[in-house]
């Protein structure tokens, strides 16, 4: 049985990146005329929720939504949720449709063939060892709201090395801005993620995962002192909802 477990990890596994790779080079011609300019960036977002769909329902996964409020369309916001898996990136561009948005992402992602060529140009990559990169996010991210876009961060700052970590510390950054910009912050809670598809290649399968999106948190008229207070907000809300949803899967 083991065995036949490992076949299985092994195969889905390799069939992921089938999913993601393939459909970035039949759209290709496609993808490519839609990073010429940044005034077509609304045409790449729509590809881009393609791309996703195929991988997300490609992989046997499907989800359940509760909503607690509808986003207004066309306006900027700030996302965020909790990061576990690559497939945070799939139901983060399946849920989101009304409001482009421009990921802020770690820039080694660079370095996965194909893929990397598309998020280099469509994404604001940071490094967040560099003081001088996380100033230039912050000016980019400007730029992109300016635009009308919204912005997506994972505010862990990346994917905790301890699998048994709920919900890892907030970084300040997707407070800064939503502040600076006086955007609403929209928390989601991805439910069943890590459990479905984590980082560890020897696991997951098929199945569904539980997905909500909470009421935004509003920033007019706050500022940069009520950072902590808003992120402690957001993060709470978050931790909520995954404790909550633990406590019900134990509970089936």
């Amino acid at each position: 049985m083991k065995i036949l477990k490992i076949l299985f990890w092994t195969l889905w596994r390799i069939w992921f990146y089938v999913l993601v790779t393939v459909p970035i080079i039949l759209l290709f011609p496609f993808l490519f005329l839609s990073i010429l300019s940044e005034k077509t960036y609304p045409q790449f977002f729509i590809l881009a929720r393609i791309w996703a769909k195929i991988i997300f329902y490609g992989m046997g996964f499907r989800y359940t939504l509760e909503k607690e409020a509808e986003l207004e369309k066309g306006k900027s916001y700030m996302l965020v949720a909790n990061h576990t898996s690559m497939i945070d990136i799939m139901l983060m561009l399946m849920l989101v449709k009304d409001n482009p948005f421009v990921f802020v992402g770690k820039k080694e992602l660079v370095k996965i063939p194909i893929f990397g060529f598309f998020y280099k140009r469509t994404c604001i990559l940071v490094d967040r060892s560099s003081s001088k990169s996380r100033f230039e996010v912050f000016k980019r991210a400007q730029k992109r709201l300016e635009q009308g876009l919204s912005i997506c961060i994972f505010p862990e700052g990346g994917v905790p090395d301890n699998e048994n970590v709920v919900l890892d510390e907030f970084k300040d950054g997707a407070f800064r801005l939503a502040i600076e910009h006086q955007i609403p912050i929209v928390p989601m809670t991805f439910g069943d993620v890590k459990e479905r598809f984590s980082f560890t290649f020897f696991s997951g399968s098929p199945g569904c995962m539980r997905i909500k999106i909470h009421q935004p948190v509003v920033t007019a008229g706050k500022t940069m002192e009520d950072r902590k207070e808003i992120k402690e907000k957001v993060r709470e809300t978050i931790l909520s909802e995954l404790l909550e949803m633990y406590k019900n899967k134990k509970a089936l």
